[in-house]
């Protein structure tokens, strides 16, 4: 079988119509979710970047893996330690080495591994294809590369293409000649109103509407559609609309996809075809814009849309599920558990995988979640949540130099912005997250060999590593802003760091 995996980075699932935003940024993405499956509550086990790869790939959740954060040593693979054999299990049991045990030819075009030092991604993998701007570039330095493949080896019948875009993702980078179909198209979902929209610019923190530049408001020359401050709610409109343009600049290097593969007669009933991200944005919540910063359904919550031979078509699933059930599921969709291993002595051994495979609700429709998922941070700020019921809970080890509270509980049937948090009026909701968490992190420890839990690495480590080392010069800036009063708080809050 063929199966083109979609990897676009930095995308929010609800800024795609087909989960229910009212511009049309995806076309070509929600075609294909009309022969699939959309999974509505579906979630990065650990945020940004590097760590929802590494679980993605791994099947692991970064507490065992090790990699949390983006710099320090919870940015590096924890190696197998004694038990290690010849080959080790985690990169045999990750998604490209399993996918060639499925018979599947295994070929990524992506710049992740050098923009991250995170040459584990390529295990498994046939061809890897670097291309280009570690992480900088648009799509049009990935698609040419793309479609010349295709029309190479395309009809051969065993692949597993994966294609990953950076477009959405900061600083916003479409050409400037795709202009911005958005410019008469107001938002959907308008909900910073002038209010809310000065609360933000008070708003204490790096990447907040003062300092979209993270510490300042100095904007880059050669990102445009990223600005270094937002003023008022049309400079709001205008960062949303970049954001948007992302997502359409990205969608239409999709449909050349698959227009390529429609005109080769090989996107059909046997053609897979996943589309998903690493994470999302904030964009307003919580007070940031243009990052990936907290471990919130902004930056937690990503698409998942599986188009599978045989499979359902046109249904939306609203169980809660994460990034480490899809190796699980693509094990089970491929039977490769009744596949011999490529080497006899690495079998995958029983709970090696944190996830577990929804498989059935792709073929018949029937529920596969949990009962509540984890979402980590570390890169930015040290942050564990609980998505259960109805609710997300965050609890703040490190806030990034943001003024969060310790626990934060938000309704997500009265918002998906979190504007209300409700820890001090609901105690006993608190309670039962936390136990979740506690119990998700005893459970994990013990199957880790190495039984430290790397975020409290990161904490040793001097915090999250974005922040290092810029609290004193941020904190003089503030002297010169309406936000001076907030000084005492934050040297109060963080004052064994001054």
């Amino acid at each position: 079988m063929r199966v083109l995996f979609i990897d676009i980075d930095t995308l929010r699932p609800d800024h795609l119509g087909c989960y229910g935003y009212g511009r049309n940024t995806s076309p070509n993405i929600d075609s294909i979710a009309d022969e699939g499956v959309c999974f509505d509550n579906y979630y990065c086990s650990d945020a940004p970047c590097l760590p929802s790869r590494a679980a993605l790939i791994t099947g692991q959740c970064g507490i065992r893996t090790g990699v949390v954060g983006h710099g320090g040593t919870a940015a590096d693979m924890r190696p197998w330690g004694p038990e290690r054999e010849f080959r080790d299990v985690r990169s045999m049991g990750s998604l490209f080495t399993q996918m060639r045990r499925a018979g599947l030819y295994t070929i990524s075009f992506s710049s992740f591994p050098e923009r991250h030092t995170a040459w584990w991604f390529n295990a498994g993998l046939n061809e890897c294809h670097n291309c280009g701007g570690v992480g900088h570039e648009s799509a049009e330095a990935v698609t040419p590369s793309v479609l010349e493949w295709l029309k190479s080896n395309g009809k051969k019948k065993d692949w597993f293409l994966h294609v990953h875009y950076w477009d959405p993702h900061g600083p916003y980078r479409t050409p400037e000649e795709f202009g911005n179909p958005f410019e008469n198209t107001p938002l959907p979902d308008n909900w910073i109103d002038k209010e809310r929209f000065q609360e933000h610019l008070q708003h204490v923190g790096p990447h907040g509407a003062n300092e979209i530049y993270m510490w300042n408001d100095k904007a880059d020359p050669n990102y445009p559609r990223y600005p270094g401050k937002l003023e008022n709610l049309k400079d709001v409109k205008y960062f949303i609309d970049q954001y948007d343009c992302g997502i359409s600049y990205a969608d239409q290097h999709v449909g050349k996809i698959l227009f390529l593969l429609k005109e080769m007669q090989l996107y059909d009933e046997e053609l897979a075809v996943i589309v998903t991200s690493d994470h999302g944005e904030n964009l307003g919540e919580l007070g940031i814009y243009g990052e990936h910063a907290t471990a919130d359904m902004a930056t937690g919550r990503i698409p998942m849309i599986i188009k599978w031979p045989g499979g359902l078509k046109g249904i939306h699933d609203f169980e809660l599920h994460s990034n480490i059930d899809l190796l699980p599921t693509l094990r089970e969709l491929l039977d490769i558990e009744n596949k011999p291993a490529m080497f006899k002595h690495m079998e995958i051994p029983e709970g090696h995988y944190d996830g577990s495979s929804y498989a059935k609700t792709i073929r018949t429709g029937e529920k596969a979640g949990k009962k509540g998922v984890i979402i980590s941070q570390c890169a930015h700020v040290c942050q564990r949540s609980v998505r259960f019921d109805e609710y997300l809970y965050i609890r703040t080890y490190h806030g990034g130099y943001h003024l969060f509270e310790r626990e934060m509980l938000f309704d997500v049937r009265k918002s998906t912005h979190e504007l209300e948090n409700i820890a001090e009026k609901y105690p006993e909701l608190c309670e039962k997250a936390a136990k979740i968490l506690l119990d998700w992190q005893d459970d994990m420890m013990k199957k880790s060999q190495y039984q430290i839990d790397p975020l409290w690495t990161v904490m040793k480590e001097n915090g999250p590593y974005h922040i290092h080392g810029q609290l004193e010069a941020y904190i003089e800036r503030l002297e010169n802003t309406p936000r001076k009063s907030k000084i005492g708080k934050l040297r109060k809050q963080y004052r064994t760091e001054l």
